[in-house]
This record gives structure tokens, C-alpha cells and sequence, in this order.
């Protein structure tokens, strides 16, 4: 990372302790409730250099909710970076989730996924939650979950990514957290001696939090992994960049489907989305965007969509930047020098990610082949058609938007988590890789393995997922077996930096020579080179 002093600020700034005041009375009606103690039992406290802090008690878990981690990022706050909050007098009850961030949300959602958030949505949603056996000096591995969504959405309150298995069953310390969304986290704006990227500083404002305070509730400090899924993946890549050698902030990482493939913009690049969301708005500049309500900013992601959309790409209206103050290269670079190439690295990916956006759409279901081997061209320009005829032939019967899904798959996701581990290994990093295989059957198995699938798998929790379509008719012996063995096997990279576990096939790390990738199906195989004709096809590129 460049060193430069308004990037010393930017980071010390984000280096916050604790939080705020208690949430209350929040826009569109939601009022934080105390859920009350079940009879004779005790609600957990913990003290924090912030204050105190009284949490619940779930399933025989100590559970801390809502706690702020950073100042609101509203009025002057807002589009500036994660700065540190005074803390509270007193004592601040911590057992219901603060607001999520602002985005856009359905009830019901989409045929695919269902709902991707959790409600009420507020600006001011900097908290974090806490799940932990108990509280106190036990000194357990700590797991810090950063969901995705596509920049756009999710919630780290979701039901869907309780910490409440991984802390149960692993005996650890589980954080998940809220972090600016859309164009309150990812407009860039290059103001004098400023960065962007202000998701990117919550979250390293959170970590420092858990690095400072996770003791209190019975977790290591020095034993942390940060864990996240697709847009959270990214986030955790880029995170590597503020380790330290000294005094790191997490010593291993997860990566679920990283879509490593994405361009990071460049200031002027970033600049020019900036324009199109200011012209939506009839705004001039930020400081007009400051003073418009956000539900009123929220509201112009829907355009945004239709102006930065490409066809035979994954809609991203909003990316991170390159702004050379948080953030000045590729993040997966970020994982392979300086303190960041130390970390401990567990990869992967689905095997159709794709189908995920693009399986159920009708007017992609009519391409032509000629729309298609134009797309094809961005990638492989005059080897175009070879490398047409060779998806097509690898998917028997497949139509033109076969090869795209399966290309953009590749382009996105698959192609580039092959690189990291290649270019991690060729260095003697430690990294483990792994493909998720396993069909749904929903929706007449046209979406396969897509995007998100393995993510029940790994938390193991289906009974929180009732909301999802996707999940429809898996045969619950297979998905059960299939979510034990994946949830062992991240317990134990967690605890020891090793992902295997009896009764699972051996899993090697990822090397040069036998390129060792786990192919987690109804039956669990390790496989040598997994990828490898589609990683030769893409480097002859």
C-alpha cells in the first residue's frame, strides 16, 4: 500500500475501539428492543474500553448484538472514512441487531435466493454481533464473517449467517458485521487528499475493534480468520493489504467464490460512475449529495444498474477504486507480497457461478451464437472460436447461453482464484483449494451448482434458509453429509490452519505438482488438477 500520510490517516482513524449509543427509534418505524433473560439464567457482560456491554443468552451461547464498532457515518461523517466513536456511560444492552445497511430490498425477493437482507435499513449501521461459548480469558479461535452481495446488499444480521453453528460446534468466537452498501460505501469522489473504498475502511475499522477487544469475550486475538463469500471474498482480499508483520490483524483467510476477475476501477474510471449517479440525482457535487436523505440515494442504484450494465457481464453499478490512498492494487495481489502473502489461504468456487444471474433469464436463455462468440472475443479475441467449441463440447447439448455462463464463470471467478493459488503456491504459501459441485434441482436443475449454494453447506444451517428457492428439493441425506463434512472442515482450517478432519479424504495443499483440489459432491474426492484444461486453454491466451 502506498504510504502516504493522508493514507496513515485514513487507517488510523479506522483503528476504533468500541461504539455508540444505544440504537434507538430508527427511520421507518423500528424501535431496538431488549429481548428479555430467560428465566434463572444470567445475561452475559462484558466490559469494553467503550463501556459495558449486556448481551443474551441463545442456545446456550453468550450472544452480543448490535455493537457499534465506529462513529455513525451520518451528516459530515457520511462519504468519509470510518472514524472512532466515544463509547456510552453506563451500561448498553446489547441483545437486538442494529439497523443493516441502506439497499434495495423486496419482500419475498427473487426466485433464485430469496430475500438478501434483514430490515429495518439505516445509515447508521456500523455494529457488529458477537456468538461466543462464554465470555472470559478461554483464548478461542475467532472466525470474522464479511457477507457479500454484489456491493449492494446483505446484512450481517441475516438468519442465514448466524454465527450460532461455527461457535457451537467449533468452540469459537463468531463476529459477523455491517458495512456501508451501494453508493453510500462505493461512490468515489476524489476529494482533496481523500480516498474511496469507505466499505473498505468499516471493515478494517471492525477488525481493528475485534483485534482490541475480542478477548473480553473469550477470544484470541493472535488466532483470527476472516471468512467471507463473494463480494465479502473481494473485501477479504483486500483487507490483506493493512496487515502488519508486527502485529497482523488475522492470520487466516477464507475466500467463497471471489469474483477476482472483476476490473477494480481506476480514479478516472471510478469518477465517470460518479458523474452518471450525480446526473440520475440532478446533483452537482457530494456536497449537495449530502444533504439528500438516503432513501432518496438508494432509490437511484435501480438506474445506476442500467447505466453501467453490459451485456454477457455481471451487473456491478457500484465497484470499489483504486484510489492509491486505501487501496492500490488488484486486492488478490494483495495476498501474494508484503505480510498479507503470510496469511493462510482456504479458496473456492462453485462449478456453474454463473447460472446463478443468468440461468433463469429469459432473454439471455434466447442468445445467439453470435452474441455469444462476441462476448467470447472480450476474452479470448482471436482464438475466439476455438475456445467456443471447446465449452460448447464440454457440456453436452449445451445452447449459446451454456457457453456464456460457463465462460463467465470461468472469467469471473474460477480462472482467477486457479491463478491466485497457482502464483501462491509457486512462492511456498500456504493454500487449500476447492470446487462445490453439487447440483440443486431446482428450477428443473438449470441453476447447478451456482453462486451461493455451498453456503448452507458451510454454516450448516439449513433450518435458516427457509426463505431460499434455491435450496428446493436436495435430498437431505446428500446435503446433510455433504454440509458436515464442509463444516468440519472449515472448523478445523479455523483452529489449526489445516482443513482436514476423519472421516474426509486426505486434502492437500495446492502445489505446482499434483495441484490438489478438493471436489466437494455427494461423494467428497481430492482431484489433481481439477482445472487444468480450462486454466491451459485461458493462459494461451
Amino acid at each position: 500500500m502506498t504510504d502516504d500520510p493522508s493514507r496513515r490517516n485514513i487507517l488510523r482513524n479506522s483503528g476504533v475501539l468500541a461504539g455508540a449509543a444505544l440504537i434507538a427509534g430508527v427511520p421507518g418505524g423500528h424501535t431496538a428492543q431488549a429481548a428479555a433473560p430467560r428465566a434463572g439464567v444470567e445475561s452475559p457482560v462484558v466490559e469494553l474500553p467503550a463501556g459495558r456491554l449486556r448481551g443474551g443468552t441463545e442456545g446456550g451461547l453468550a450472544v452480543f448484538k448490535g455493537v457499534p464498532y465506529a462513529a455513525p457515518p451520518v451528516g459530515a461523517l457520511r462519504w468519509r472514512p470510518a472514524q472512532p466513536h466515544p463509547g456510552w456511560q453506563g451500561t448498553r444492552d446489547a441483545t437486538a441487531f442494529g439497523p443493516s445497511a441502506p439497499q434495495l430490498y423486496r419482500e419475498g425477493g427473487d426466485q433464485v435466493l430469496g430475500t438478501h437482507g434483514s430490515p429495518p435499513f439505516d445509515e447508521d449501521c456500523l455494529t457488529l454481533n458477537v456468538w461466543t461459548p462464554g465470555a472470559g480469558g478461554a483464548k478461542r479461535p475467532v472466525m470474522v464473517w464479511i457477507h457479500g452481495g454484489g456491493f449492494i446488499s446483505g446484512s450481517g444480521s441475516m438468519p442465514n449467517y448466524s454465527g450460532e453453528t461455527f461457535a457451537r460446534n467449533g468452540d469459537l468466537v463468531v463476529v459477523t458485521i455491517n458495512y456501508r452498501l451501494g453508493p453510500l460505501g462505493y461512490l468515489y469522489f476524489g476529494e482533496d487528499g481523500a480516498g474511496g473504498n469507505f466499505w473498505l475502511t468499516d471493515q478494517l475499522a471492525a477488525l481493528n475493534w475485534v483485534r482490541e477487544n475480542i478477548a473480553a469475550f473469550g477470544g484470541d486475538p493472535d488466532n483470527i480468520t476472516v471468512a467471507g463469500q463473494s463480494g465479502g471474498a473481494l473485501s477479504v482480499a483486500a483487507l490483506a493489504g493493512a496487515q502488519t508483520k508486527g502485529r497482523p490483524l488475522f492470520r487466516r483467510a477464507i475466500l467463497q467464490s471471489p469474483p477476482l476477475g472483476l476490473k477494480i476501477p481506476t480514479r478516472a474510471e471510478s469518477l465517470q460512475r460518479t458523474a452518471a449517479y450525480l446526473d440520475i440525482l440532478g446533483a452537482k457535487n457530494v456536497a449537495e449529495l449530502r444533504a439528500v436523505p438516503w432513501p432518496r440515494l438508494n432509490a437511484a442504484t435501480i438506474e445506476m444498474f442500467g447505466r453501467t450494465a453490459r451485456w454477457g457481464y455481471w451487473s456491478t453499478p457500484y465497484l470499489p477504486v483504486l484510489d492509491g490512498v486505501t487501496l492500490d492494487r488488484d486486492p488478490a495481489d494483495l495476498l501474494l507480497s508484503g505480510a498479507g502473502a503470510g496469511i493462510e489461504v482456504l479458496i473456492g468456487w462453485t462449478r456453474e457461478e454463473a447460472n446463478f444471474a443468468f440461468a433463469l433469464s429469459e432473454p439471455y436463455a434466447a442468445a445467439t451464437r453470435e452474441q455469444v462468440l462476441a462476448r467470447v472475443r472480450d476474452t479470448f479475441g482471436s482464438r475466439a472460436e476455438q475456445a467456443y467449441t471447446a465449452y460448447e463440447e464440454a457440456r453436452p447439448g449445451a445452447r449459446p447461453v451454456d457457453v456464456l455462463m460457463d465462460l463467465i464463470t470461468d472469467d469471473l471467478f474460477r480462472m482467477p482464484a486457479v491463478a491466485l493459488a497457482e502464483q501462491r503456491a509457486a512462492r511456498g504459501r500456504p493454500v487449500w483449494a476447492y470446487q462445490f459441485n453439487l447440483p440443486t434441482p431446482a428450477h428443473g436443475g438449470r441453476l447447478a451448482a451456482a453462486h451461493c449454494l455451498e453456503l448452507p453447506f458451510t454454516f450448516n444451517n439449513f433450518d435458516k434458509w427457509s426463505q431460499a428457492p434455491f435450496l428446493a428439493g436436495l435430498a437431505p441425506r446428500v446435503r446433510d453429509g455433504l454440509a458436515e463434512t464442509m463444516h468440519a472442515s472449515w472448523i478445523s482450517f479455523i483452529r489449526t490452519g489445516d482443513p482436514n478432519h476423519d472421516p474426509m479424504p486426505q486434502w492437500d495443499r495446492y502445489d505446482r505438482e499434483s495441484r490438489t483440489t478438493m471436489a466437494l459432491d455427494s461423494v467428497t474426492t481430492a482431484v489433481g488438477d481439477l482445472a487444468g484444461y480450462w486454466r491451459r486453454l485461458h493462459q494461451r491466451r
